[in-house]
């Protein structure tokens, strides 16, 4: 979440009115994150966050907002999408398309342990069987097409052995992505974004209970063992190594389990999907840290923290006990 896109009060005050918000008391931008522009919009009936997205067109945000819709309908703490008069979910603001949405309680955990591992291991289970009767489709676009766009842009500003990494990784990616045993996994609406900084925790230290899950503009049609091991590739790595901690890992998994039972195509292929996920990642951090876009608050993430990570997916296969 950055600032890209100046908001006033006045043109907070109009949104607030068409939404029937309220009278707006505070506009507070917020500066975490690198992609929207997001603030927090505080009125006399609540707490919001508005968002403006700088990528994505107004024809593809119904996609997103109505995943997010379904997902807080099914009783999941997700953000619920604040509609007008019309039943729009969409609004302009500043010449962008918007979305205003529910502050839901909590703070990120910086530090996860097994605790939080587990929780949040339970609650992408419980997504993935929430979006069983969604009934929308679009494809993950940041998927296997954008990192082949991608990596023309980047290779110039990598080292030769960090090419050869990213050109072996793309091969191997494209050869599974074809593969037979890759079209009999599981799909459905995937969050595909789902880091510490995207949940929120509330309560005492070392008892506190996931609270919400956020940020779906990231979501896709994708394999669920993908949004899997995305999410492995955050909350259960050792930040300096860039190594698995398989005590947190089999935690997050458990977690998973007591949800949602996966099929075993999905497990065979976890380490390789794993690979997918640092790999794509490794490729926005190159891309936003070599590619800059003007911000009014941006602090892009060193992308070698990916690379460390895909390194040792390759080195380092792990498939989860029992």
């Amino acid at each position: 979440m950055a600032v890209y896109t100046e908001v006033s009060l006045d043109q907070a005050r109009a949104l607030a009115g068409v939404l029937g918000l309220g009278e707006v008391r505070t506009l507070q931008p917020i500066g975490s994150g690198i992609e929207n522009t997001n603030y927090f919009l505080d009125t006399d009936e609540g707490a919001w966050v508005l968002t403006l997205f700088e990528r994505l067109g107004a024809e593809q945000l119904p996609y997103y907002l109505a995943l997010m819709r379904h997902l807080a309908r099914h009783g999941l703490p997700v953000p619920e999408p604040r509609a007008n008069s019309g039943g729009a979910l969409c609004h302009p603001v500043a010449g962008k398309p918007a979305a205003v949405v529910n502050r839901l309680p909590g703070t990120p955990v910086e530090a996860p342990d097994v605790h939080h591992a587990d929780q949040i291991g339970a609650m992408l289970a419980r997504m993935h069987l929430a979006v069983a009767d969604f009934p929308l489709a679009q494809p993950n676009l940041r998927g296997p097409g954008w990192w082949l766009a991608t990596a023309p842009l980047v290779r110039p500003h990598l080292s030769p052995e960090q090419a050869a990494l990213l050109d072996a990784e793309l091969a191997y990616q494209q050869h599974l992505a074809a593969s037979p045993t890759h079209a009999q996994l599981p799909r459905g609406a995937v969050h595909a974004d789902l880091f510490r900084d995207n949940a929120l925790f509330e309560g005492l230290p070392g008892r506190e209970r996931l609270s919400a899950v956020l940020d779906f503009y990231f979501a896709g049609t994708d394999t669920l063992a993908y949004d899997l091991a995305v999410t492995l590739n955050d909350w259960c790595i050792d930040d300096d190594s860039g190594h698995l901690d398989e005590t947190r890992a089999q935690a997050l998994i458990t977690g998973y389990r007591s949800e949602r039972e996966p099929e075993g195509i999905e497990w065979r292929l976890l380490p390789a999907l794993r690979r997918a996920a640092a790999l794509r990642f490794w490729l926005s951090r190159l891309a936003d840290w070599h590619l800059p876009r003007d911000a009014a608050l941006l602090t892009p993430k060193d992308p070698r923290h990916f690379e460390r990570v895909l390194r040792d997916c390759v080195a380092n296969p792990w498939h989860p006990a029992g």
